[in-house]
């Protein structure tokens, strides 16, 4: 190939006559030009080194340009130069030891405390409302996951009852924790166990739905997100976003991370410590709306 322009054409026939769909083959062809142009317009591709690609990645960074953004672009590279590699134009792939940047982590959606003592309530007192209010109440008081709820036991319930919690297998790991459950949640999961057995007297399963089966982490889905439409909340509501609201009211009220990090079931602290963030953004909300001083007022 006589020119950087033949290689990156040659790289792009390729991609064409393969399973590659027209969004990608558009989206590559964009990269390797603007990449040709940081060159400055002509690119000895034997000679280009991973501190190139890096100063690409950086450049990106400075137009404003998004972590995912730069992700994709170093992605685009890598297929080149692998491609490259392949037909014998360059020795080594300089991409591949590149690091893609760090994509900022997204801080999980928690309700603030009114509107999750809202989505405890508005349930109907038939046998289907008791079983949801328990579903939901077990959630936020416990902090589980939806799979780890979806496998509970009548038996397990009861033991939540005498003990006010229950071992239980993690979703994640395999391993046993134990998770709490307060007496709001003990009160509700009463009210369920009491008409459960009119609906479902041979099954086990703690949740079961109106034909007696055990309820399915897709019907649980559906219970949440339903009855928090039906509240007016105003955002999406899911099972996880439970979970979250239990770990972020926690952190909030107690200040012990390594508490949190049990109850949740992480294996480490470093999938906690985002919920750090989050109680920094609310003291950060309480001092803005609180202290006197917090926003700058005119002299008089």
């Amino acid at each position: 190939m006589s020119t950087e322009r033949d290689a990156v054409a040659a790289f792009l026939d390729h991609l064409q006559a393969g399973d590659v769909s027209a969004h990608t083959l558009r989206s590559y062809g964009r990269v390797l030009r603007a990449f040709v142009r940081f060159l400055g317009g002509a690119a000895d591709w034997r000679r280009v080194s991973g501190r190139d690609i890096e100063r690409y990645l950086l450049e990106l960074g400075a137009q404003g340009r998004s972590p995912a953004t730069q992700a994709a672009h170093l992605a685009a590279l890598r297929a080149f130069f692998r491609f490259l590699l392949r037909t014998g134009e360059v020795d080594a792939n300089p991409a591949a030891m590149v690091r893609a940047p760090k994509r900022a982590q997204p801080l999980p959606k928690a309700l603030d405390v009114d509107l999750a003592q809202k989505l405890m309530g508005g349930f109907a007192d038939d046998w289907a409302g008791r079983r949801n209010r328990a579903l939901l109440e077990l959630l936020y008081s416990s902090g589980a996951r939806i799979s780890e709820v979806a496998a509970l036991t009548v038996a397990d319930a009861e033991r939540m009852l005498a003990q006010g919690g229950v071992e239980i297998k993690q979703g994640k790991g395999g391993k046993d924790r134990w998770v709490a459950v307060g007496q709001l949640a003990g009160a509700a999961l009463k009210q369920w166990l009491a008409v459960r057995g009119e609906v479902a007297p041979q099954s086990d399963a703690l949740f079961v739905n109106r034909r007696g089966g055990a309820l399915s982490v897709r019907s649980m889905q559906q219970i949440v997100k339903t009855h928090a439409k039906r509240l007016g909340l105003p955002q999406t509501v899911t099972p996880h976003t439970l979970r979250h609201s239990f770990a972020t009211h926690l952190l909030e009220s107690s200040g012990d991370l390594r508490a949190v990090q049990q109850l949740l079931g992480h294996a480490s602290l470093d999938a906690t410590q985002i919920y750090t963030r989050m109680d920094f953004q609310h003291l950060m909300k309480v001092y803005e709306q609180a202290h006197p001083r917090a926003h700058k007022k005119d002299e008089p």
